[in-house]
């Protein structure tokens, strides 16, 4: 079964009284590459979360987003700065004396002052945040391949399509090639016969030049390669394994012995057919751009 290198997917757990979500986007790429961002809190969990992803996909850019939600509404906590508020009291008292006023400072004067309280995330217990994080990024990963499964599908049925074309223009060209040979040879005899104007014609010298451009002309060794390339992919179509370098790599060759075949062949037919499958074949490259 074939996958999509693109998909998105997105997990949740809980750690305490906070959410942890995660986002998995991913799109084609000729090898596995993770961009994780991770709230910096977390950070330290970038190499965990970057081999779980690379465990369960072969391939695709994937980009990977963790963050935390609180059950509060802000997030956050009032936290104090003793030392700053010290500071603070301790200016107030000598500034009060140096001036002569009244020395009482009260806490809210205090507080009041920049910096002495100030609002923080709250902090993270790593411990217990890293199977939250793991757990949530456990779906993420589930829905993903969940995703890349289904567009694999339609991908599938696409290369299917397209391979059963191949194969047909395949097997007509097989059964041209003997009769390009023939057609050149009542040619060459009729122009021969035109040019020589009732003077005797050597047919052991029509006969070598007809087999001289049958052996130009021989693309049976192109045709029995791609049909083997085409039953190679066949293959990899049914594989349940990631099959998309490979593929790649196939649809090389296949475009190698099309070509091939059109540069050897003079017959109008073959050429109308192979001008179709070199167009097919660049579908079915463009496609495979998409499998993992």
């Amino acid at each position: 079964m074939l996958k999509s290198m693109t998909g998105f997917g997105a997990g949740r757990a809980r750690v305490g009284d906070e959410e942890v979500s995660v986002e998995l986007r991913s799109l084609n790429h000729k090898f596995c590459e993770v961009k994780a961002r991770l709230p910096r809190e977390l950070a330290s969990l970038e190499p965990l979360v970057t081999k779980q992803v690379k465990d369960r996909l072969a391939r695709g850019s994937v980009e990977l987003l963790v963050k935390r939600q609180s059950s509060t509404a802000s997030g956050t906590v009032p936290t104090v700065d003793l030392n700053l508020a010290r500071e603070y009291l301790r200016t107030f008292r000598e500034l009060a004396k140096e001036l002569g006023l009244s020395q009482d400072v009260t806490w809210s004067q205090v507080a009041n002052q920049q910096g002495v309280v100030r609002l923080e995330e709250k902090g993270v217990d790593l411990e217990a945040a890293t199977p939250a994080v793991t757990a949530a990024l456990d779906q993420a990963l589930g829905a993903l391949e969940k995703m890349r499964l289904v567009e694999g599908e339609a991908i599938h049925a696409d290369l299917d399509a397209r391979m059963k074309l191949l194969e047909g223009w395949s097997r007509e060209v097989a059964q041209l090639a003997p009769r390009a040979v023939q057609d050149y040879q009542q040619r060459l005899t009729e122009r021969v016969a035109e040019l020589a104007r009732g003077v005797a014609v050597d047919p052991q010298r029509l006969a070598q030049e007809v087999a001289l451009f049958a052996e130009r002309t021989d693309i049976a060794e192109e045709v029995t390669r791609l049909a083997s390339h085409l039953e190679q992919f066949r293959a990899l179509m049914a594989s349940q394994e990631p099959t998309g370098r490979r593929m790649d790599f196939l649809v090389q060759e296949m475009h190698r012995e099309v070509n091939t075949t059109g540069s050897k062949s003079q017959h109008a037919d073959i050429s109308a057919r192979v001008v179709s499958m070199k167009a097919e074949v660049e579908r079915i490259r463009e496609q495979v751009q998409n499998v993992e």
